[in-house]
C-alpha cells in the first residue's frame, strides 16, 4: 500500500434476512401432480408477488415417487425447500413446517391448488403489517366465488354450521387448505393443538378465537379438485370426535395459552341469545335425562336412577351453559361456578326426587307415568334455574 493511502475496513456482510413468508405445501404421494403444481406456484411468486418468500414441500410418509420429485424442484428451482416425515398427517406436516421456519409469516396451501393463487397477498398482507394473528382463505364468505357439486357444498356449510351451534365459532370456514399465521403466534399456539389430521385447522382457529386472537378472512375464488382422495366418512367420524373434545376443552378451561397473555376472556352476549342457547342446552340436557332414567330405572331403581341422571346432567350442563350461554372461558372460577351451578341444581333434584317418593307412595309404578312425571318436575324448575345461574353462578366478575 502506498504512502498516504487509508485502509478503510468493510464492515463484515449481514447475514441474509428470512424470507417473509414461507408457503408449505404438505403433500402426501403426489407424484403425478406435484412437479406441475409446484412450477405453477414458483412461476406466480417470482413474477407475481412483491414479499419476499420461501417455498416448502413437506412430504409426508409418500408411497410412490412424491420425495424424489421434491428434491428435485428444490434443487431445480431456488427458493424451494424440502422436508420429509415418517408419518402421515396434514396436521403433522404443518407442525413440523410451521414451527421449523425462520419466516416471521407462514402459510399454506393444498397441492391442488384449488384456490385462486391471487388470494395470497390479500391472506398475508395483515399478517405480516401485525393487524391480524392468522388468516384463512373462506368458501363461504361473502364474495367467495366456488366451483363444486352439492354434496361437497352440503357438507361444508354443514359442518360449519355445526362448529357454530357447538363451539360458538366466529370464522365461516374452518377446513379451506389456505391459511396463514404469524409464526410467533403459531409457536406459542400450536403446543395446544392435539390433532395431527384432518381437524388441525379446526382445532387451531378455535384455539386462537378462544384466546382471542384476530383472524382475519379473505374470500377466496375456488375450483374443487375432482380427482380428491380424503375419506369423507372417516373425516367426519374423526371431525366429530374432535368437535366433542374440543367442547371439553373450552368447558375444562383447559385450551387457554397462558403465554399469549391477557386476552379477553368473557363476551357480553344478549339476554335473547342467552335465553335461546340456555333453552337448547336444556331441551337437550332433559332428552339426555329422561335416556338416562329410562335406562337405568329398570337396574337400580326408579330414585336412585333419578338422582344418577340429574347428577351427570347437571355436569353437562353446567359446562355447556358456561362456555355458549355465558360465555365464560379459562379456569377463573371454573370450581365455583361447578360448585354453585350444583347447589342450584338441587332445586329441580329436589322436585324430581320428591315427585318419585310422591308417586310411589300413591303406589304408581308404571314406568310411563313416573318417566312423564319426573320429566315434567325437571323442566319446570328451568326458568329458576336460568335467573340463579345469571344472577348469582355466572355473574359478571366486579
Amino acid at each position: 500500500m502506498a504512502a498516504g493511502d487509508t485502509l478503510v475496513a468493510r464492515p463484515p456482510e449481514a447475514p441474509p434476512r428470512p424470507a417473509q413468508v414461507d408457503v408449505v405445501v404438505p403433500v402426501h404421494d403426489e407424484a403425478d401432480t406435484l412437479a406441475a403444481s409446484i412450477g405453477r406456484l414458483h412461476a406466480f411468486l417470482t413474477g407475481r408477488f412483491p414479499l419476499s418468500w420461501q417455498v416448502t414441500i413437506v412430504d409426508n410418509a409418500s408411497t410412490d415417487g412424491t420425495w424424489d420429485i421434491a428434491r428435485r424442484l428444490a434443487d431445480e428451482l431456488p427458493g424451494i425447500r424440502v422436508l420429509h416425515l415418517d408419518e402421515k398427517g396434514r396436521g403433522r406436516a404443518l407442525r413440523a413446517a410451521w414451527l421449523g421456519s425462520d419466516c416471521p409469516v407462514v402459510a399454506y396451501m393444498d397441492v391442488d391448488l384449488s384456490t385462486e393463487l391471487e388470494a395470497l397477498l390479500p391472506l398475508v398482507a395483515p399478517l405480516v403489517s401485525g393487524h391480524s394473528d392468522l388468516a384463512i382463505g373462506s368458501r363461504l364468505a361473502h364474495g367467495a366465488r366456488v366451483v363444486r357439486g352439492p354434496k361437497r357444498e352440503v357438507i361444508s356449510r354443514g359442518y360449519n354450521l355445526l362448529l357454530k351451534l357447538t363451539l360458538r365459532s366466529g370464522f365461516s370456514d374452518a377446513q379451506c387448505g389456505f391459511k396463514a399465521i404469524r409464526t410467533e403466534v403459531a409457536r406459542e399456539l400450536l403446543p395446544l393443538v392435539e390433532d395431527e389430521e384432518w381437524f388441525f385447522d379446526t382445532e387451531l382457529l378455535v384455539l386462537a378465537e378462544h384466546n382471542g386472537l384476530r383472524i382475519h378472512e379473505v374470500p377466496v375464488d375456488w375450483v374443487d379438485d375432482a380427482d380428491s382422495r380424503v375419506d369423507v366418512v372417516r373425516t367426519a367420524r374423526s371431525d366429530l370426535r374432535g368437535i366433542w373434545r374440543m367442547v371439553k376443552r373450552l368447558a375444562s378451561g383447559s385450551a387457554q395459552a397462558d403465554t399469549l397473555g391477557e386476552r379477553p376472556r368473557r363476551l357480553q352476549p344478549s339476554l335473547t341469545g342467552q335465553l335461546a342457547r340456555f333453552a337448547s342446552i336444556g331441551l337437550l340436557s332433559t332428552a339426555l335425562f329422561s335416556l338416562l332414567f329410562y335406562a337405568l330405572a329398570g337396574p337400580i331403581g326408579a330414585v336412585p336412577a333419578g338422582v344418577v341422571a340429574m347428577l351427570i346432567c347437571s355436569l353437562a350442563n353446567t359446562a355447556a351453559n358456561r362456555r355458549l350461554t355465558f360465555a365464560l372461558r379459562g379456569r377463573t372460577d371454573l370450581v365455583r361456578h361447578h360448585a354453585a351451578a350444583l347447589a342450584v341444581n338441587l332445586l329441580p333434584l329436589a322436585l324430581t326426587t320428591g315427585t318419585l317418593v310422591a308417586l310411589e307412595m300413591v303406589g304408581s309404578v308404571d314406568r310411563g307415568v313416573q318417566l312423564v312425571s319426573v320429566t315434567a318436575a325437571n323442566a319446570g324448575a328451568t326458568a329458576a334455574r336460568f335467573v340463579l345461574l345469571r344472577i348469582w353462578v355466572f355473574r359478571p366478575a366486579g
